[in-house]
């Protein structure tokens, strides 16, 4: 498997300011992690949607993941209360 690409949207700054700074420089090191292994293992697809996530704590990573472009997009980082609260 080749490695891909890791794409993070602007409103994920957003999120990631939200965080504890304890906790931000460990959640970079999973997204980043996501460009060597996508799918890795404990990651689940959410349901309804083409959307994955993967958990940090009690922190959750949302991405897409895009195989023929080989990119991974980050689309939202929060607590696992209300980051499944995308719109």
């Amino acid at each position: 498997m080749g490695s891909y690409k890791v794409v993070v949207k602007r409103s994920v700054a957003k999120d990631l300011r939200r965080l504890p700074k304890k906790q931000v420089g460990n959640v970079l090191k999973r997204i980043e992690a996501l460009g060597t292994e996508p799918r890795p293992r404990g990651a689940e697809k959410l349901t309804g949607q083409e959307k994955y996530r993967v958990r940090h704590g009690v922190y959750r990573i949302v991405y897409e993941i895009n195989d023929e472009e080989i990119v991974v997009v980050v689309v939202k980082v929060g607590h696992r209360r209300d980051v499944y609260n995308i719109s």
